[in-house]
């Protein structure tokens, strides 16, 4: 989700209309709405600065406003919140099979179209590390995704990517 529409759901979750945020951004009167909206259609970007100022006005995370890197575990975590949005984002617990008594959280998204690329992605980690293909094959597969995926080996992909 772009900055724009993070900016907006939250306003309206706030329920503040453009001219009263961008008021409370230090915007004047005449073009208090004109700038939130340039915002939040994305002809303009707002500057780090701004954007703090609008997380604290709306009282919420800044990272929940921002285009996360997905680097860090935070974003990360923004991430799967945006997602969660849009695909009911189920979390289960579930052992981990070298440390028994560890426990990992697992994450379920309710989209066949996800859960099938997904099932895909989980049967190249697999012949990874059943050597039946090569990291490079296995980087070349992710590098050029989704031209390389087959439906596991239901139909040819558009574009090579084993020896």
């Amino acid at each position: 989700m772009a900055i724009g529409d993070r900016i907006k759901r939250a306003r309206l979750f706030r329920g503040l209309t453009q001219k009263e945020l961008g008021r409370q951004v230090g915007f004047d009167d005449k073009t208090a709405d004109i700038r939130i909206a340039q915002y939040e259609s994305g002809t303009r970007t707002p500057k780090e600065e701004l954007l703090r100022e609008m997380s604290e006005v709306l009282d919420v995370n800044y990272r929940s406003l921002y285009e996360p890197s997905l680097y860090s575990a935070e974003d990360l975590m923004y991430t799967l919140f945006e997602l969660d949005e849009h695909y009911d984002i189920e979390l289960h617990e579930i052992p981990d099979p070298k440390y028994p008594k560890k426990k990992h959280i697992a994450v379920q998204f309710h989209s066949n179209v996800l859960d099938s690329f997904l099932i895909e992605w989980l049967q190249r980690k697999k012949d990874l590390a059943d050597d039946t293909i090569s990291k490079a094959e296995y980087t070349e597969w992710k590098l050029n995704w989704p031209d390389t995926a087959d439906d596991c080996g239901k139909h040819k992909p558009k574009k090579k990517w084993r020896d």
